[in-house]
């Protein structure tokens, strides 16, 4: 991967495109974060991820994680690479300095977890559950469970997990079985089995605390009768508690993170927040985890299109149209349109997330920290409707785009040797853990913009356009859509009122609507800020943008608008 222009584009966004650093320092927690600061900690974290994590890709995929009498061995060098990344404060960015953080700005967490995704990705599952974690043991475990693990976990000292499938409860948590029994001393007894727990056992660091969903003995069934609880590997007094590993799962791709089945056998826990609460304390986690998985597939999509363009730029083939009918020279395959089109529209999708996730991590900042009431508000109701979308949409373009990238290569593409195939396989998984794609469009159409008449959507799109001053192509392209989906919204919010499972049915559809809409908002801000600075590297996406990708939201608009009344 060629980190520095990456470090580039990323600069470019968050510094000219985003402004970040004029929003945070309108922050009191954040009055000292200059463009400086900023440009210091990413070029570190660049640094760090391309000479420590990067390399050991191909090996954590080629060998693997190992299981073998109830215990995981990770890949040759990912235990001493954790352990370097941990030492260096890389985990604690975002958490605050009492807790053993330092207090820095969550986009910079946000763009280093992009970062190491796209350069390993089986890696980055170990920490990448880290900050949710953190955040859920600060706002919901009591002051002895903080003083015990909220440190350990703000650091990265311990790694921990969000035990919430089992056999029976995938996407619907109110099946979940595993009973928790209140005990004398305050503590729980946890029994039952939790599936597709990425890091269960592992030997990266000496404790793993479990965050896990259980049922009291006088629980109501389904999902409000839920508690959270906090298990750890090694308990206080150093003994092991009785959570198991009983195996891994052999998967398609990220070879290198253990998914695990465990096993609670009569095991210590302690409530985490109220009991009957266990999924509002874990849905903090959750979300922080769906932000993060859009972050993945933006940084999947990332590393594919920087292996297919390094090759393009090398391989040679036949002469490209319009550059003479000599076959005495090939030209370097970068030159033929077809490529030029699989990789344009790549760079489309990865520059237009970056904007999105960039904004939506600058808008939890403000969520934390701003004191305006009514500014808080608005933050939440963007991180509230863009987290699925982002979700769903980028894991989506890093699988197919990741595969289209693959397309560059030929037949090379598909052995091993070039690496690509490996993301491909990666990527896959983005779009079914922390909520499948199918859940995060009906959380959008049906929990939240069906459930208000769909004026908080409306209301976050006129926003935009009203904050639009330029007039360009791309502008109007917008603005059109954006009224297009309003109106959309409009007749489905009517239609749904009586038919109760349309909303489920067009659900996909829906979602991909709003993506292409903020597809084309976050280029009409990067389009009119590479004119001012005349930077040509971004006419090429900008063009591939409105020729290739935002010609399905009328395809969209029109499978939905078949389905009303």
């Amino acid at each position: 991967m060629n980190d520095q222009s990456t470090l580039s584009d990323i600069h470019f966004i968050l510094h000219e495109v985003l402004k970040a650093p004029v929003h945070l320092q309108a922050l009191p927690a954040f009055a000292e974060v200059d463009a400086d600061l900023m440009h210091q900690v990413l070029d570190e974290a660049g640094k760090f991820v391309g000479e420590v994590i990067a390399p050991l890709s191909r090996t954590g995929d080629e060998v693997g994680c190992q299981f073998a009498n109830g215990q995981v061995t990770t890949p040759p060098g990912f235990k001493e690479a954790y352990q370097a990344f941990w030492q260096a404060g890389w985990p604690s960015l975002a958490c605050v300095p009492e807790d053993g953080g330092q207090g820095l700005p969550g986009v910079l967490e946000a763009v280093l977890y992009e970062m190491l995704s796209g350069a390993n990705h089986g890696w980055t599952m170990a920490p990448g559950l880290l900050h949710g974690a953190y955040e859920c043991i600060k706002h919901h475990a009591s002051d002895a469970l903080k003083a015990l693990y909220l440190e350990k976990v703000a650091t990265g000292e311990w790694l921990a997990t969000m035990c919430l499938t089992e056999p029976q409860a995938g996407s619907d948590l109110g099946l979940v079985r595993t009973k928790a029994v209140p005990q004398a001393d305050g503590s729980y007894r946890l029994n039952g089995t939790k599936i597709f727990i990425s890091g269960g056992e592992h030997d990266l660091t000496d404790n793993i605390v479990h965050l896990v969903l259980a049922r009291l003995p006088d629980a109501p069934p389904g999902p409000k009768g839920l508690s959270l609880f906090l298990a750890p590997k090694f308990m206080p007094d150093g003994s092991r508690n009785t959570v198991y590993c009983e195996r891994i799962e052999e998967k398609m791709g990220l070879h290198g993170s253990a998914t695990c089945v465990m096993r609670f056998d009569e095991a210590t826990g302690w409530i985490v927040g109220e009991p009957g609460r266990g999924l509002s304390a874990m849905f903090v986690m959750m979300n922080s985890a769906r932000l993060h998985v859009g972050l993945q597939g933006i940084g999947l999509l990332e590393a594919a299109w920087q292996k297919a363009d390094a090759y393009a730029k090398e391989r040679r083939q036949m002469r490209a149209p319009g550059r003479g009918t000599s076959t005495a020279e090939a030209d370097p395959i970068i030159e033929h349109p077809a490529m030029q089109r699989i990789l344009d529209t790549q760079r489309a999708w990865i520059d237009a997330g970056r904007v999105l996730a960039y904004k939506t991590a600058l808008e939890l900042d403000v969520i934390k920290h701003h004191p305006d009431s009514a500014r808080k508000a608005e933050a939440e109701r963007w991180c509230s409707l863009v987290t699925p979308v982002l979700k769903a949409a980028w894991t989506e373009q890093a699988f197919k785009g990741s595969s289209e990238c693959l397309q560059v290569f030929g037949g090379h593409g598909y052995v091993r040797e070039w690496g690509i195939e490996q993301i491909v396989r990666d990527s896959r998984v983005a779009m079914i853990y922390e909520g499948t794609n199918e859940i995060q469009a009906i959380d959008l159409l049906v929990r939240k913009v069906l459930a208000d008449g769909g004026a908080g959507l409306m209301a976050l799109l006129q926003t935009l356009s009203d904050a639009q001053t330029d007039h360009n192509a791309l502008n109007r392209l917008f603005k059109t859509q954006m009224t297009a989906l309003c109106d959309l919204t409009r007749k489905l919010v009517a239609a749904c009122a009586t038919d109760k499972a349309l909303g489920y049915w067009v659900a996909d559809d829906y979602l991909r609507a709003v993506a292409l809409t903020l597809l084309a908002w976050a280029w009409t801000h990067i389009e009119q800020v590479a004119m001012v600075a005349e930077d040509a590297r971004w006419i090429r996406p900008a063009d591939a943008l409105q020729h290739w990708v935002l010609p399905e939201f009328a395809m969209r608009v029109q499978i939905i608008a078949a389905r009303l009344p």
